[in-house]
């Protein structure tokens, strides 16, 4: 087929303006929330999006609640990578019905996970330790810090939401009948410290914990099976309510951990949005991290750097061979 001349730069125009719109990326805001975990993740999203897709992500302060209003309310930032969306569940929900928020992907793959715990070397040694009966038939091997004759039961700090959660659960189960006693251990970071001293002298531990954290990233722990699956209902009109009278067993729910972002800029940044939508993090993976930083010292920069060069099966599987190499290169 012969082309004629005078049509040769308006059809070069076109293919390049075609090239171009699949190809760009454009300027947004992500942000850089006030927790380890979520300031990690906006780290790496900045340097794979910025490098690999040509980007110009710039990290703004955010907070959970105060963060999520502004994206609905403001429209900025863009972005929030790592979203606890039960906190602020019905407002995400209304400002996706008025087009101005999506859920993208997954940023916790198994979302926000809590329960019942015990050391996992417990479980080798008594498998039946990973249900609440294996537990109760062993109450006597949880030795109370300050009683001959109760069993310990390591509970949330006072103050804590899952002070109420833990102690409905604990009432509900009876634990009390079998001798064990709630041990409030002060703070969050004498919970940890409850969970490593135990590991320490390889003796038995039995509390509340959550994750992902430094604490399961270190310490392998199994979530003792309640064997009743996990009512949400229940769950959120009595497990979490602090005049609940008759607590019913259930298992903690999941809390669901996404990233948002805003209408605008998924019409606007197509290929970003679909990078959100395939990037997330699984427990155990978020927990070693974060165990690695508080090992380290390290900010979220410097582990960013660290996933990055230490992890490449993780993240090489939310990119393109060709975003992956680019990268790569500029590591």
């Amino acid at each position: 087929m012969k082309i004629l001349p005078s049509l040769l730069p308006a059809m070069l125009v076109s293919v390049f303006s075609v090239n171009a719109s699949a190809a760009s990326c454009g300027s947004f805001t992500i942000a850089d929330m006030n927790w380890n975990s979520a300031s990690l993740i906006a780290h790496i999203d900045q340097f794979i999006l910025n490098n690999g897709y040509q980007c110009d992500a710039e990290l703004i302060p955010g907070d959970s609640v105060p963060t999520g209003i502004s994206m609905i309310e403001k429209g900025q930032p863009d972005v929030a990578p790592e979203l606890w969306t039960n906190s602020v569940k019905e407002a995400l929900d209304k400002g996706v019905a008025d087009k101005r928020l999506r859920y993208a992907g997954k940023a916790l793959i198994n979302g926000g996970e809590e329960g019942f715990w015990v050391p996992a070397y417990l479980v080798k040694q008594y498998p039946e330790m990973a249900t609440i009966e294996g537990v109760i038939k062993h109450a006597a091997l949880f030795k109370h810090p300050e009683s001959e004759t109760k069993h310990a039961f390591y509970s949330c700090p006072a103050g804590w939401t899952c002070q109420i959660t833990a102690e409905h659960l604990f009432n509900a189960l009876k634990l009390a009948d079998y001798g064990f006693d709630m041990v409030d251990p002060g703070s969050g970071a004498g919970l940890a410290g409850s969970i490593s001293r135990a590991y320490e002298r390889h003796q038995p531990w039995f509390g509340y914990y959550w994750s992902p954290t430094p604490v399961l990233g270190k310490y392998p722990m199994v979530k003792v099976d309640f064997g009743t699956g996990a009512d949400v209902e229940e769950y959120r009109n009595c497990t979490t309510q602090p005049n609940c009278q008759s607590p019913k067993v259930t298992m903690y729910p999941p809390s669901p951990v996404y990233t948002i972002t805003t209408e605008a800029f998924a019409q606007k940044e197509p290929l970003a949005y679909a990078y959100f939508e395939k990037r997330g993090f699984t427990n155990p993976q978020m927990s070693k991290l974060l165990a690695w930083m508080e090992d380290n010292q390290a900010d979220e920069e410097t582990a960013m750097y660290y996933f990055l060069e230490t992890y490449p099966e993780i993240w090489k599987a939310w990119v393109s061979a060709d975003t992956a190499e680019k990268v790569e290169n500029a590591l």
